[in-house]
């Protein structure tokens, strides 16, 4: 059973001035806008947020039945672009673990793998025993899942009010907030290599590759972070 009083602790760590929730909530508000604007129904936009929980992915799958893909090729689609959880996975799942725990709750909290709840995560697991860890992490998924489908509702039924700006604006606030508290999290050279790098390089790639440019910057970016670690003994 999953002990409810670390679950309402993770719950509760989504809220406060550093927590990505907010920011989380104004992308899905645009979301739910832009899938109105798209023609999907109330119930298709909750879906949605319900059932794939990513942003870049639900946008992606919404374009794609837009122009009539195959449901192969978007679930294709859909896995390369979420596949940038993967990293995430593999660093935040190990710190989770535990024998006595049951696996059912590893596979189940999956779902509620995204950047925001991942970063809530790893500001806070520290401070809970190993023992609940998951109950703690299933908490905090249970937070920004449930937040991303409200939100997406809200934006929804908001989208006649909304004009492209204001959803536009509404839809960078996550990744200005995620780029700042990248900013914040330079603390040795390695992770500031990654950030400054990827910062240049992006906009000059892009004059030469506007669909490849924030990919390769990454790649480059973060590989040269990588290499530079291993090499001086910092990851």
């Amino acid at each position: 059973m999953i002990n409810h009083e670390i679950f309402f602790k993770g719950l509760k760590s989504n809220l406060g001035v550093r927590s990505p929730t907010i920011s989380l909530a104004a992308c899905f508000v645009a979301l739910g806008a832009l899938l109105k604007d798209a023609g999907f129904n109330l119930q298709q936009s909750a879906a949605s947020s319900i059932f794939t929980y990513a942003l870049p992915g639900q946008l992606v799958m919404a374009e794609s039945l837009l122009i009539g893909t195959s449901l192969i090729n978007i679930f294709i689609a859909v896995w390369l672009v979420n596949f940038r959880l993967y990293p995430m996975t593999v660093s935040l799942f190990p710190l989770l673990a535990h024998k006595s725990q049951p696996r059912w709750k590893y596979l189940l909290s999956c779902h509620f793998l995204a950047v925001s709840s991942w970063l809530v995560a790893k500001e806070s697991y520290e401070k809970v025993e190993q023992k609940y860890r998951i109950d703690f992490w299933i908490g905090v998924g249970v937070g920004t899942w449930s937040t991303a489908i409200i939100s997406t509702v809200i934006g929804y039924l908001l989208a006649d009010y909304l004009n492209k700006n204001i959803m536009i604006g509404l839809a960078i606030v996550n990744p200005v907030y995620f780029f700042c508290m990248m900013i914040g999290a330079m603390k040795n050279i390695s992770i500031s290599i990654s950030v400054i790098g990827g910062t240049i390089l992006g906009p000059v790639i892009y004059l030469y590759s506007t669909e490849w440019a924030i990919l390769y910057a990454g790649i480059i970016a973060g590989s040269i972070a990588f290499l530079f670690g291993e090499k001086n003994g910092k990851s």
